[in-house]
């Protein structure tokens, strides 16, 4: 019976590219020609933010530029795409176009790029956002993806671990000073959740990382309430030459 329910409802609702719309043959896939178009990361990347970079690894620990020059206050992170063609549309779609949906496949995606970072008893936790925009988009997409990714890998999730107590402006175009000071004192550890960050191994997830001061701000507020280590996913990254 569940099968032919299935059958039919397959039948209605066809399953469609999250891209472009075209029929495929599974749901919450991509089209031969969108997936050609979305830049999934593979190959060498900086351990630290997940930017591909030329060359071969060499068993040593293989950084950027960027991530030299300014050391990050996470141990490792990785990115599923570079925030460029198809992957900045899906992205935007789940940011700003109602399409929370998205947000389950794209867990698959982190998981599959963060596979090297996940440890035992580890606590996933979203950027946040404030309360302001949370209510103008009705989700936060970050919150989102964590969940998902959370019940994809088996890793306990925490959506309001931290909390932006203070709006900030959009930080494109400030220098990292600005960055920083734009983020100071803007978030916070959940005064009841502090007790799950003391110890443990913490997974901060957001949707595009692209200095990445937002995701240095939480870092350090989880160092500071008691984390062991800190790591970071997400599912995009901007790179400087895409």
């Amino acid at each position: 019976m569940w099968q032919r329910i299935q059958t039919a409802v397959s039948l209605i609702y066809p399953p469609r590219c999250l891209g472009c719309g075209d029929l495929t043959e599974t749901d919450f896939g991509l089209c031969g020609s969108c997936w050609r178009e979305t830049p999934f990361i593979g190959g060498v990347v900086c351990e630290s933010c997940g930017v591909p970079l030329p060359g071969m690894a060499d068993g040593h620990r293989i950084e950027c530029d960027d991530c030299m020059a300014a050391p990050r206050p996470w141990r490792e992170g990785r990115s599923a795409l570079l925030y460029d063609g198809k992957a900045r549309s899906l992205i935007l779609a789940l940011k700003h176009g109602d399409r929370p949906e998205l947000a389950r496949p794209a867990a698959r995606w982190l998981a599959r790029a963060g596979q090297d970072l996940f440890r035992d008893g580890m606590l996933v936790a979203p950027v946040p956002l404030h309360w302001s925009r949370l209510l103008k988009r009705r989700y936060n997409q970050s919150a989102l993806l964590a969940q998902h990714l959370g019940k994809e890998v088996g890793l306990e999730v925490c959506p309001d671990l931290l909390l932006r107590c203070r709006k900030t402006p959009v930080l494109d175009g400030k220098t990292a000073v600005e960055r920083a000071e734009t983020l100071k004192n803007a978030i916070i550890a959940h005064p009841r959740r502090k007790t799950h960050l003391y110890g443990r191994d913490i997974l901060l997830v957001d949707d595009v990382m692209t200095s990445g001061a937002t995701l240095a701000a939480c870092a350090r507020v989880c160092l500071a309430s008691g984390a062991s280590h800190i790591f970071v996913l997400t599912l995009a990254r901007v790179a400087k030459d895409s």
